[in-house]
């Protein structure tokens, strides 16, 4: 007989459940060797060709019991299947997702999973979203939480499985999750403690087809929140989402933003991070939660994206009933992760700087403007975005731009038509030499007190492992350039 997983928790014997699911990346291994552990009989399939750690995680998961099928072609007859997990890198699109829809069998991401799987004294979420900035404010807001004496820890899209977490024998106190619109695209019953959309920007249109369904599904992370929804001032688009959502009886729209707070938000009163949301009298006072000085490394003053992130993370925390102290102590302990905005080397009057991170066109927009005059790096695999507002906004601030990857032509059209007395450069090489001669490139564009900067605005994948692969190369072909 058939079972419903939808009726189990952490509590109940998922024995008899056949579970597909599909693809053996981080969440893919942590669903199926969750599964497993609950007696539940999966099968996992993922089209790759097994190599390196991911034969690794598939001999492991084959010992346990687990039926893996891999390589072109792999696929699983629905039939008596109670349950699809998907990791977030497959379409919706997908024939397995189709047939399963219209056999009713439930699909799940990963993180749903892990909600479902919550103990009777589980931790709570406080989740963070958005096109840009996910990284950032999830690990400030960890920092945070540890500041306070908290057992946190910053999971999901950030890195650790979500699932790993919540199946973690030692308790958490507080969980730091960043979801993306994959991950959310796939939730249904969460139900956040607190939870952000820092900002909306066309991005992965090639997987949701649409900017109102990718909107829509960042707009899922504020469903059934249960005390503070924070949203961005500066981006009506996440206030719509906040005002859309249905959220539990008494949980608060919570605004940040740049400029001075009102009443319900959290802001800057000059250098001041000023907290008018959780004060006792938010109408005529508020807290000092830091400064800007807090945020500045090796005296060099953050980014206003960076400081936007910070307010989202006070905010996360504050809902939390973190004291003033910890959020001060919490942002003064942040580093930055490597390829954000990384200064590579400082030579001959020129500053090369790595955001390999800036995969999309809103992330490259706030990135640029350490480059004024410089320098531009940019290309790769565009997804979906135009270049031609990011074009305008940023062509006045260039020296020469160096363009590479797949997708390299679509920004050649755009500083064309918006900037043709920017030059430009087309880099078409091996992986092996490609960074070496892209940093000659920049190299004949750049002049003292220039800076060069890697934000491609683009994802990485048509040339390279990872954006951190990217940055790495980058930054090894800098030093091996100016010898530093």
């Amino acid at each position: 007989m058939s079972v419903d997983p939808r009726t189990l928790d952490r509590e109940t014997s998922w024995s008899g459940v056949r579970a597909v699911v599909a693809g053996l990346g981080a969440s893919g291994y942590a669903a199926a060797d969750t599964l497993q552990h609950l007696l539940a009989d999966v099968v996992v399939i993922d089209h790759a060709v097994p190599e390196g750690a991911q034969r690794e995680k598939a001999t492991l998961l084959e010992i346990l019991g687990v039926d893996v099928r891999m390589g072109p072609g792999a696929g699983v007859d629905l039939d008596d299947v109670d349950l699809v997990v998907t990791s977030p890198g497959w379409s919706p699109a997908n024939p397995l997702f189709r047939e399963a829809a219209e056999r009713g069998i439930p699909v799940w991401g990963e993180v749903e999973l892990a909600w479902r799987l919550r103990g009777p004294d589980a931790a709570p979420w406080l989740a963070v979203t958005g096109t840009n900035g996910k990284t950032t404010t999830v690990q400030m807001l960890d920092e945070i939480l540890r500041a306070e004496g908290l057992r946190s820890a910053a999971v999901g899209n950030v890195g650790r499985p979500v699932l790993e977490a919540v199946m973690d024998p030692e308790p958490y106190d507080v969980l730091a999750v960043e979801l993306s619109s994959y991950q959310l695209h796939w939730s249904e019953s969460l139900s956040c403690e607190a939870s952000v959309v820092l900002n909306v920007e066309p991005d992965h249109l090639d997987w949701h087809g649409t900017e109102a369904a990718y909107a829509a599904a960042k707009g899922r992370i504020y469903e059934n929140a249960r005390v503070a929804c924070v949203y961005n001032v500066d981006d009506p688009t996440t206030e719509h989402l906040v005002t859309e959502a249905d959220v539990v009886e008494g949980c608060r729209a919570i605004g940040f933003t740049l400029g001075t707070p009102g009443p319900s938000m959290i802001g800057l009163v000059e250098d001041v991070i000023a907290d008018r949301a959780f004060v006792e009298d938010r109408h005529t006072s508020a807290a000092e939660l830091g400064t800007l000085a807090d945020l500045e490394r090796d005296g060099v003053p953050a980014a206003p994206h960076v400081v936007a992130d910070a307010l989202a993370a006070a905010a996360l925390a504050r809902a939390h009933g973190v004291s003033q102290r910890a959020v001060r102590d919490g942002l003064r302990g942040f580093r930055l992760d490597a390829h954000r905005m990384a200064l590579v080397a400082d030579a001959e009057g020129v500053r090369w700087i790595d955001d390999s991170k800036a995969t999309n066109v809103s992330a490259a927009r706030a990135a640029l403007p350490a480059a004024e005059p410089g320098g531009w790096i940019a290309g790769g695999r565009a997804q979906g975005a135009p270049f031609d507002e990011l074009v305008l906004d940023v062509r006045d601030r260039l020296r020469g731009v160096v363009l590479v990857g797949r997708d390299r032509p679509l920004i050649a059209e755009a500083l064309r038509r918006h900037a043709p007395e920017v030059p430009w450069l087309e880099v078409d090489t091996g992986e092996t030499d490609l960074m070496d001669a892209v940093v000659v490139a920049a190299a004949s564009f750049a002049r003292q007190g220039d800076t060069v900067l890697l934000a491609p605005a683009c994802a990485s994948m048509d040339q390279f492992r990872s954006y951190a692969h990217r940055g790495e190369a980058f930054a090894a072909a800098v030093r091996r350039h100016t010898r530093t």
